[in-house]
This record gives structure tokens, sequence and C-alpha cells, in this order.
């Protein structure tokens, strides 16, 4: 099963697609899609959902994970990442995916076992977990592999769960 991971933001929006093989898990591809300040905020929507389609299309994951919108301090920030989680949400919608939405301490329990966890331990586990040579840079990036991650186990629980 391929899972694609997505920690949605205007300035980067970081994606990650993680495939179990012989019940290990492989990080296919990941990065982050990227765009100026500068640009108008509906030609980042656009660059972001163009990309991402495009790597949907060319990777044709079976389910995507996405964090849940969180509020924290600022809601100032949580406006233009709930604008570039509703691009990304279309372009799932568009490409027939299913969805496993998550929230931060969910995607933290199915990376380290812990709600807790700093974001340099997500980092271990993830670069652990995959195998990979480095930790996966930027923060983003090592975001969506974790949401990936967690979004691969919930999709393989749902289809076991479905067959009892």
């Amino acid at each position: 099963m391929l899972a694609l991971g997505i920690d949605p933001g205007t300035a980067i929006c970081g994606y990650g697609f993680v495939e179990q093989v012989q019940g290990r898990l492989i990080a296919k591809k990941y990065g982050a899609i990227t765009t100026s300040p500068k640009a108008r905020m509906q030609d980042r929507l656009l660059k972001i959902h163009t990309e991402l389609d495009a790597l949907i299309k060319e990777f044709r994951p079976e389910v995507m994970g996405i964090e849940k919108l969180f509020f924290g301090r600022n809601a100032t920030t949580a406006i233009p990442v709930g604008q570039a989680r509703g691009v990304v949400l279309l372009a799932a919608a568009q490409n027939n995916l299913d969805i496993v939405e998550m929230t931060p301490n969910e995607v933290k329990m199915s990376i380290t076992g812990y709600g807790g966890s700093t974001k340099e331990q997500i980092i271990f586990m993830v670069t652990r977990i995959l195998n990979l040579p480095e930790p996966p840079k930027p923060d983003d990036t090592a975001d969506a592999l974790a949401i990936a991650i967690g979004a691969s186990y919930e999709a393989q629980s749902l289809t076991r769960r479905n067959f009892i």
C-alpha cells in the first residue's frame, strides 16, 4: 500500500510517499512544495494544488494522510494553513483518494508511542523507521513522512477490521 502524507502550509507544503513492502515501510519520494511570500495567495494555492496533483498522478497513492487543523495560539497562521489544507483535500477528491485525518498527537503516537514527543524525536524515528541515510529536511517534509507512516498504519488497520 502506498500512502501519501501531507503537512499543509502556504510557504512550505511538505509531502512524503511511503510504501509498505514485505512488512517494511519505504520512502518512495519526499520533499516540499514551496511558494514565495511575495506571490498572491491565489497563485500560491494554485502552485500547491498543481504540483500536488502532478505528484498524485505520478505515484498513484491509495490513501492520503493529513493533519487535522489545529488552532494553537496563533489563529492568523491557522487561516493560510486551512487554505492550503483545502487545496490539498481538493486534489485528493479529484483523484479519488481515501483520506486519513490525524491530530498532531495521533501522528506522534503512531511514530513514537508518545503523544507529547518532541520534533527531534519525530525526526529521529522517521529517519529510523524509513531507514533514511539522513534526516529529511525541511521539518515539514519530516512531518509529512510521519503523517504518511501514520496513515499507512491506520489504513492497514481499517483494512484488517473490514475483513473480520
